[in-house]
C-alpha cells in the first residue's frame, strides 16, 4: 500500500462527524500529564472544542485507535476527520490557505516538502521532535515523521522452502522466478526498494548505483518474477507471489490480521534496509490552533507511537517501549536506515532512467 508517491490514492470521504454531534462537556482527564504543559493546552484546546484532521483515514496506520484513544484521554474535544491522499492534501490547504479548513495534514513525507514549499503549514515543535532523526523532520517543525514504513521480504512459506534472511541471499539459483517488486518509475514503494537495495549494497542517499546494479542482477540471474505497477496485496494473500520485495507493514498485516498466519514470514534483509517516513504539519492559520496541538503532542507521545506500532507501523520516536505483543511482531530492526525525502525528490529522475536503462534496457 502506498499514500500518493508511497501510497495509492485514497478514496476521499466527506467530514466524519456532523459538528452537531460535538461533546460539549467534558472535564480534564485525570492523573499524570504525558507532557509538561498538556492540562493548560486541554483547557485552551477546550474552548476551541475541535480539531479537524485531515488525510487520517481510519484504516490506515492504525488511526481508528488514535482517535478512540485521544477522545477517550480529551472528552471534551472532537475529532473530525476526512481521507484524501498525500497529493490531494496539499491541493486542499493550497485552496484553502485564505480561509483554512484543517487543523492538521498527514500525508508521505514527500507531499509534506511541498506542503511547506507552498507555505501552508505552520513551525511547531512537538513533544519528543529533538528525538527525530534531521531527515525526519523539518528544521523548525513545519512536518515531522510519526512512524516510518520499511522494505522488507513477505516471503510465502508455502511456496518458498528456506526463507532468504539477506539480499545476497536472493541471487541464489532456489530463488528463480520468485521475486515481485513495484516499478520504481510509477510507485514510491518500488523507490523505497532502490534505495534499500543500495544501503545494503555500499551505497547511500547520494550514490544509488549499488541498488540499482544489484536489481539488475536479479534481473539478469531469472529470480525477478515481474515487477508490477500497484500494490500486489491481494495476489499475496491469494499466493500467487513466492517472495514480495514491499512494505513490512503489508507483511505483518497478512500475517495476523488478513489469515495467513503462519504461512508468511516478514523478513527484514539483515545487511540493511530503508525506511520511509510519513508525516504531519500544524495548518497555518488552521481554525483549532491549541487542538490540533494537542493531537499532534498525543500522537508523538510514547503513548500515540506506541499505538501507530500496534498497526504495524514502526514509530518514528526511537527508543519508544512497546508493549510486549507489540515488540514480538516489530522486533528491533537497527539496520534499518533512513530516507531522506528530500535527497529522494531529488534523485527521482535519476533512479528512474538508472533503472530502465540497468534493468529494461531502454
Amino acid at each position: 500500500m502506498m499514500k500518493t508517491w508511497f501510497r495509492g490514492a485514497a478514496l476521499a470521504v466527506s467530514l466524519a462527524v456532523p459538528l452537531a454531534a460535538l461533546s460539549s462537556a467534558a472535564s480534564a482527564f485525570d492523573g499524570p500529564e504525558l507532557y509538561q504543559g498538556e492540562k493548560a493546552l486541554y483547557e485552551a484546546a477546550q474552548k476551541e472544542g475541535l480539531v479537524v484532521s485531515f488525510d487520517t483515514g481510519p484504516t490506515w496506520a492504525n488511526w481508528a485507535a488514535q482517535f478512540k484513544a485521544f477522545k477517550q484521554r480529551y472528552p471534551g474535544v472532537e475529532m473530525v476527520y476526512n481521507d484524501l491522499g498525500s497529493a490531494a492534501t496539499v491541493v486542499a490547504l493550497e485552496k484553502a490557505r485564505n480561509r483554512p479548513q484543517a487543523d492538521t495534514a498527514y500525508y508521505f513525507a514527500g507531499s509534506a516538502l511541498d506542503a511547506a514549499e507552498k507555505g501552508v503549514v505552520a513551525d511547531f515543535k512537538p513533544v519528543n521532535f529533538d528525538k527525530l532523526p534531521e531527515a525526519f523532520r523539518h528544521p523548525s517543525g513545519q512536518w515531522f515523521t510519526i512512524h516510518t514504513l520499511n522494505i522488507a521480504f513477505l516471503v510465502n512459506t508455502k511456496l518458498v522452502k528456506n526463507v532468504p534472511q539477506s539480499w545476497a541471499d536472493l541471487m541464489k539459483p532456489e530463488y528463480k522466478n520468485s521475486v515481485v517488486y513495484l516499478d520504481p518509475r510509477s510507485t514510491g514503494q518500488g523507490q523505497v526498494v532502490v534505495f534499500g537495495a543500495a544501503f545494503a549494497n555500499g551505497g547511500s542517499m547520494d550514490d544509488v548505483a549499488p541498488g540499482i546494479d544489484y536489481l539488475a542482477k536479479l534481473h539478469k540471474a531469472g529470480t525477478v518474477l515481474r515487477t508490477v505497477g500497484t500494490t500486489p496485496y491481494a495476489q499475496f494473500l491469494k499466493g500467487e507471489i513466492p517472495i514480495w520485495i514491499g512494505y513490512e507493514n503489508d507483511g505483518l498485516k497478512a500475517k495476523y490480521k488478513d489469515g495467513m498466519g503462519d504461512d508468511v514470514a516478514v523478513v527484514m534483509p539483515k545487511e540493511a534496509s530503508a525506511a520511509a517516513p510519513y508525516a504531519i504539519s500544524l495548518v497555518k492559520d488552521g481554525p483549532n490552533p491549541n487542538a490540533g496541538k494537542l493531537w499532534l503532542n498525543y500522537i508523538m507521545t510514547e503513548t500515540g507511537q506506541a499505538t501507530f506500532a500496534e498497526g504495524y507501523v514502526r514509530p518514528s520516536v526511537p527508543g519508544v517501549k512497546l508493549p510486549d505483543s507489540v515488540a514480538a511482531q516489530l522486533p528491533a530492526a537497527p539496520q534499518l536506515k533512513p530516507v531522506d525525502v528530500a535527497k529522494a525528490k531529488a534523485k527521482k529522475a535519476e533512479v528512474d532512467a538508472a533503472w530502465a536503462k540497468a534493468v529494461l534496457g531502454q
